[in-house]
């Protein structure tokens, strides 16, 4: 039996080492932030942190994750309240939503490793990521705005 720690909370899987941790989270921890997209780790939508950095969970098996630690859009912060998260909504970047966990949690690894990133380092962290409704204009506008912001990323 193996433990990973989700969102600060421990815990044991002793299943099938191939099932990807997008299906953990979703199906046996009932987290629904972390969306499913392609399947393939092509669009970004199931994007979560794995030792703090980000990873595609619908291509992560279980079997890899014994010992380590997990960040999914629920646990960014408890109310919504991350730098990002606010910046988001204030630039009304959702429109659809469905990729919207995944783009945070990738521009929250960038801004983890990079306090002011450039134009052109905000778009090579994010050209992974697919917003089928093409708000990218919106996206980096809220990064940037999350940088700057006095309560830091």
């Amino acid at each position: 039996m193996a433990s990973l720690t989700v969102n600060g909370v421990v815990h044991a899987y002793d299943g099938d080492p191939e099932m990807p941790l997008l299906w953990y989270l979703r199906d046996v921890l009932q987290m629904t932030g972390t969306k499913f997209g392609c399947g393939q780790a092509l669009c970004g939508a199931c994007t979560v942190h794995v030792d703090g950095e980000p990873a595609r969970a619908c291509q992560t098996a279980m079997g890899t994750l014994a010992g380590k630690r997990i960040t999914t859009i629920e646990g960014l912060h408890p109310q919504g309240q991350h730098p990002l998260q606010v910046a988001w909504r204030e630039h009304g970047v959702p429109q659809c939503g469905y990729c919207q966990a995944g783009q945070i949690m990738q521009a929250a690894a960038l801004l983890k490793s990079r306090k002011r990133p450039s134009d052109e380092e905000i778009e090579a962290a994010m050209s992974g990521h697919i917003c089928r409704c093409g708000t990218y204009t919106r996206i980096k506008a809220a990064i940037k705005q999350a940088a700057a912001s006095t309560k830091g990323a």
